[in-house]
């Protein structure tokens, strides 16, 4: 089978049970990087030297056919420089690339940094959406923030410390200055810091720069502000527009934040 194995995001104190005898017994061992691959094991002092197989971005897509052909033998593990494999790191072409041959593909859970940094970020963890590294190019990121300016969810994503105070800068400019956001810079490191504050507060301190490995948590957008009856209109339009009045309710409602119900029940009046 191929194994995913999670590895610790900083303190190799989190390193569990689980994964220190998965590292302990694997033959081979799928890795990002091969010096660090190697750091780990002697840091969790495993004794055991499996054949390391370079599995980065450059590398993957030439693998896959190797290793899902000896994940049909034998248990294959893989491990990328920190956390999970396939989440922002190399792997999810191997694991779809095993899916379709019939090979078994199970986890061993571990450290996550997406997870980490929402937990201690103070801000709603029921729904939240991933968003993976925050585009580089200006006019990309300008139009990725505009999509996430209405997003009810909290937002998590990375981004290098050399350009964060800009990103920060560029979100108080399109989703305005007061929106609340948490930076957790090295989580579970000797140096970890959490920073919360407005976008605008948290660009002004990144602007004297900032080290180390980045996750940045948004709020979700608060709900538009809208009358009753422009609401009403609203469900009424998409309803002549074809949408199932329970649904046209449903989405007008999460979008304003008004009473579904109210609203509902003023445009089953307002059709008879």
């Amino acid at each position: 089978m191929l194994v995913l194995a999670g590895t610790p995001i900083g303190n190799l104190g989190d390193a569990g049970r689980r994964l220190i005898e998965t590292l302990e017994t694997a033959t081979v061992l799928g890795v990002e990087d091969t010096r660090v691959a190697q750091r780990l094991l002697a840091g969790l002092g495993i004794a055991n030297r499996p054949r390391l197989v370079r599995v980065d971005e450059q590398t993957e897509r030439a693998r896959i056919a190797e290793l899902v052909a000896l994940a049909a033998e034998s248990d294959v593990v893989l491990v990328s420089d920190a956390g999970m494999p396939t989440v922002s790191d190399p792997g999810f072409a191997l694991v779809r690339a095993a899916i379709d041959a019939g090979v078994t593909v199970t986890a061993v859970p571990g450290a996550s940094a997406v997870l980490t940094a929402l937990a201690v970020s103070g801000l709603p963890t029921d729904r939240f959406v991933f968003e993976g590294f925050a585009p580089r190019r200006d006019g990309e990121r300008r139009r990725w923030l505009a999509e996430l300016a209405a997003e009810r969810r909290t937002v998590v994503c990375f981004e290098s410390p050399n350009r964060l105070a800009s990103l920060l800068a560029v979100m108080a400019e399109v989703l305005g200055p007061d929106r609340r956001a948490v930076v957790a810079r090295e989580l579970t490191k000797l140096y970890e810091e959490v920073v919360r504050g407005t976008v605008a507060e948290l660009a002004e301190w990144a602007r004297g720069g900032v080290r180390g490995e980045i996750v940045l948590v948004l709020a979700g957008a608060e709900p538009a502000v809208a009358s009753e009856d422009d609401a009403l209109a609203e469900v009424l339009a998409r309803v002549a527009a074809g949408t199932r009045l329970k649904d046209a309710t449903a989405e007008v409602a999460e979008a304003t934040g008004l009473s579904r119900r109210a609203l509902y029940d003023r445009a089953v009046a307002a059709k008879r």
